[in-house]
């Protein structure tokens, strides 16, 4: 009970720093906004606590990362293709079981970073931060020395024979 009235104190000082913090932020059109995401891999962090990774692709699927209120299990979600889309000059989500196409706000607040909000609810937002796509398994100092030769059990089992 205490915890619901909190959250419902702080919306509108949330909504407020939402639109505080968009005047700093360059909103993008959908084709920035298709640059600056499609293929990356983003952390985020929503308004009501939910968080997650993952990817939008060209053909508008997602797959990712979800923990729905900050608490739960983590799940694996994948979306179909033309999940996110373009509908005139917006960038717009169809999800099966809502009954709503919602469309969304999509505002870059540094290089690495935008935040995602349903248009019309400045106040339902997510934080999106791009993480490294390629995380480097190892590394080395000195280098490939030489190229390894690699062959095939049968060349080995060929070269026995001659």
């Amino acid at each position: 009970m205490l915890r619901s009235a909190v959250v419902l104190a702080a919306l509108p000082l949330a909504a407020l720093l939402a639109g505080a913090g968009s005047v700093a932020a360059e909103q993008l059109n959908v084709e920035a906004a298709r640059q600056f995401v499609v293929g990356k891999l983003f952390a985020f962090n929503c308004f009501e606590g939910t968080r997650g990774a993952g990817r939008i692709y060209s053909d508008g699927s997602v797959a990712g990362t979800v923990q729905f209120g900050g608490n739960g299990p983590v799940r694996y979600v994948v979306l179909p293709p033309n999940t996110v889309r373009q509908q005139g000059q917006a960038v717009c989500a169809s999800v099966a079981g809502i009954p709503f196409q919602p469309c969304f706000n999509v505002d870059r607040t540094d290089p690495q970073s935008f935040r995602g909000s349903v248009s019309g609810l400045g106040f339902a937002y997510c934080d999106f931060t791009r993480r490294n796509n390629r995380p480097v398994a190892f590394s080395t100092t000195e280098g490939a020395k030489s190229p390894l030769a690699i062959h095939s059990a049968a060349m080995g089992a060929a070269d026995e024979h001659e």
